[in-house]
C-alpha cells in the first residue's frame, strides 16, 4: 500500500519532550508496519515531564487542541494519547466522536491483564496521587484482583530520563522486585518515555514487559479495521 493510501494515526505526546515524541512515534510506526502512517505531535505548552496531577490537567487542553487540528489538517481517523495517565483522553473522545481515540495507559492495562495474568506497574514517577490513580484505573477497568501494585524507581525522574544507562538499571531493578516480590506475570512500563527502555531491558526477563505505546498502536489498528 502506498504511503499516501495508508490511514494516518496521530500520536500525541502530552508533554513537551520532542525527543520522547520522536522515540514513541518510531516505536508506534514499528508496531504499525505498513498498515498505517504514524504522525507524531508534541504538546509544546505542557511541562517536559508530567509528574503531578496538575501537570495532567495542564496537558489535557493541549491534547484536545492538537487532536482537533490534526483531524482537520491531516484527515486522521485515529489518535493515540501517549502519556501513561492518559491526560485529555476522555475530552478528546468527546471532541472527536467519530474518530478512534486510544490512550497508552488504558491499553497497557488491557494488554497486561490479558488471559487473567497478574500484573504490576513500574514507573519513575513517585507522586502518591498518581500512584493512587493507577489503583483506581485498575478497579475501573475490572482488573482489581489482578493488579499487584506499583514499583517506583528512586531518584529524580527528570534526571533519570536524561541518563539511559542509569534509567535502564533502575527500571530493571524495579521489574525484578515486581516479579519476585509481587508475583507479577506481566509488568507495565508506566510512561510513554519508558517504552524504548522497556524494549532494551526485555531480554533480561521471561515475563512480558508491556510497552504501552505498542499496546495502544495495536488497539488503534484493530479498531480501525472494524
Amino acid at each position: 500500500m502506498a504511503a499516501a493510501e495508508r490511514p494516518a494515526i496521530v500520536l500525541i505526546n502530552p508533554n513537551s519532550n520532542a525527543a520522547a515524541t520522536e522515540s514513541m512515534t518510531a516505536l508506534a510506526q514499528e508496531a504499525a508496519g505498513e498498515k498505517a502512517r504514524i504522525l507524531g505531535r508534541t504538546n509544546d505548552a505542557a511541562p517536559r515531564l508530567l509528574t503531578a496531577p496538575e501537570d495532567m490537567v495542564q496537558a489535557a487542553s493541549g491534547v484536545v487542541e492538537i487532536g482537533r487540528q490534526a483531524a482537520m489538517s491531516d484527515g486522521s481517523a485515529a489518535f493515540i494519547v501517549s502519556a501513561f495517565s492518559d491526560p485529555g483522553l476522555a475530552e478528546l473522545r468527546e471532541a472527536l466522536p467519530d474518530a478512534v481515540v486510544v490512550g497508552i495507559g488504558e491499553e497497557a492495562f488491557h494488554e497486561a491483564a490479558r488471559d487473567g495474568r497478574l500484573f504490576a506497574i513500574v514507573t519513575i514517577t513517585p507522586d502518591p496521587a498518581l500512584i493512587e490513580s493507577f489503583q483506581a484505573r485498575a478497579e475501573d477497568l475490572g482488573y482489581a484482583e489482578q493488579y499487584k501494585g506499583v514499583r517506583v524507581t528512586p531518584g529524580d525522574p527528570k534526571d533519570l530520563v536524561e541518563k539511559p544507562e542509569q534509567l535502564d538499571a533502575a527500571l530493571a531493578k524495579a521489574v525484578e522486585e515486581a516479579i519476585s516480590e509481587d508475583g507479577a506475570e506481566a509488568v507495565i512500563m508506566g510512561g510513554g518515555p519508558l517504552s524504548a527502555p522497556a524494549m532494551r531491558i526485555q531480554p533480561r526477563f521471561d515475563v512480558p514487559l508491556v510497552v504501552a505505546v505498542t499496546a495502544a498502536t495495536n488497539a488503534a489498528l484493530k479498531k480501525l479495521a472494524r
